[in-house]
């Protein structure tokens, strides 16, 4: 059984201009769990709660307890209802010295609304979701988009900064989820047309690492087909970005374009071929997994039992952070709070 901490051991620090504040981490999945080390090496005091209890130092017995403890939250759930949740859990600790920071992909209208909630009992709050990858994450080089106003973003910039290489300012809140969204969008349409450029290829006999070689000399490449390409030659998908977690955020895209009536093809295709991956279990796996419904339909095995041949010459490595961000970290369910795994 964990031991819990106790919050009342951060009031027991005195607050000092040498003293750092205390970040509360709600949600310790990929990102979460790296966001909260990364904070402890730059100096922090660090309080943790998540919907699963974890072996971590400073784990706490609910989120209240956390905002007891800290002054800036950082929450990192999967959807708009569990950030609801959690603002709702915490509101009876917040006060004026409170920030709270939503990281987790929602749609423009829960992050307006968890804003409100937050502000009504007179705390700040920011929209800062991320891009970046479990190894962006633990090597303090995720990007956070940030909605919000100026003076929270300079009170709240030195914890962000701690596991972050940039910061970049987008507008009001809710607009950096937005962006966000977009994001996740374009990703999602790459890696679905990387999935069919490679069914080509190999219908037309031709092997599919041969594309890597060619992708070195064309303007087409970018750092999501050098970082994607690899691992679905490989057949290796384990979760960056999982698949239920992009078609959760295709389908914000869609209902922010106008719902059913959204006259955006490109995204409905990428949710279809993402539907059909989920329906063959590769909800959890890496979205590139849905290479596999392309790669299947001409008889190539990949990702189960087979992979391709050795290329004669290798594809472009991957290296550096995701660029698909962070929901590639998100994994848990629609409806859980406070677990990204």
């Amino acid at each position: 059984m964990l031991r819990r901490a106790s919050p009342d051991a951060a009031r027991a620090v005195p607050m000092t201009r040498k003293v750092k504040q205390s970040v509360g981490i709600i949600g310790l999945g990929i990102i979460g769990s790296r966001v909260a080390a990364n904070l402890r090496k730059n100096g922090f005091h660090v309080w943790l709660w998540n919907r699963s209890p974890r072996p971590e130092p400073n784990f706490l017995s609910s989120p209240q307890e956390v905002a007891d403890a800290a002054n800036i939250i950082q929450i990192f759930v999967t959807d708009g209802a569990a950030l609801l949740q959690v603002v709702d859990s915490i509101a009876l600790s917040l006060g004026p010295g409170h920030i709270v920071m939503n990281h987790a992909t929602v749609s423009p209208t829960d992050c307006r609304e968890a804003a409100r909630r937050v502000r009504d009992v007179g705390a700040r709050f920011l929209d800062a979701p991320f891009t970046g990858s479990r190894n962006a994450a633990a090597d303090g080089m995720l990007v956070y988009f940030i909605g919000g106003d100026a003076a929270t973003l300079r009170d709240a910039r030195p914890v962000l900064e701690a596991s972050s290489k940039a910061v970049v300012e987008i507008g009001e809140i809710g607009d950096a989820c937005a962006v966000k969204i977009a994001t996740n969008l374009l990703v999602g349409g790459t890696v679905e047309i990387l999935a069919e450029s490679l069914a080509v290829l190999e219908r037309a006999g031709v092997s599919p690492s041969k594309f890597g070689v060619a992708l070195e000399h064309h303007a087409a490449r970018s750092g999501l087909t050098d970082l994607k390409l690899p691992a679905i030659l490989e057949g290796n998908f384990e979760p960056h970005f999982s698949t239920k977690n992009l078609f959760k955020d295709i389908r914000l895209a869609l209902e922010i374009a106008g719902g059913d009536s959204a006259d955006l093809p490109g995204a409905e295709a990428v949710a279809g071929c993402l539907m059909s991956a989920l329906s063959r279990g590769y909800g959890d796996e890496d979205m590139s997994s849905m290479s596999r419904l392309f790669r299947a339909e001409i008889g190539s095995v990949i990702g189960g039992s087979a992979t391709p041949p050795p290329p004669n010459s290798p594809p472009p490595s991957a290296s550096g952070s995701n660029p698909s961000g962070g929901p590639g970290s998100e994994a848990s369910p629609a409806t859980a709070i406070g677990s990204l795994s």
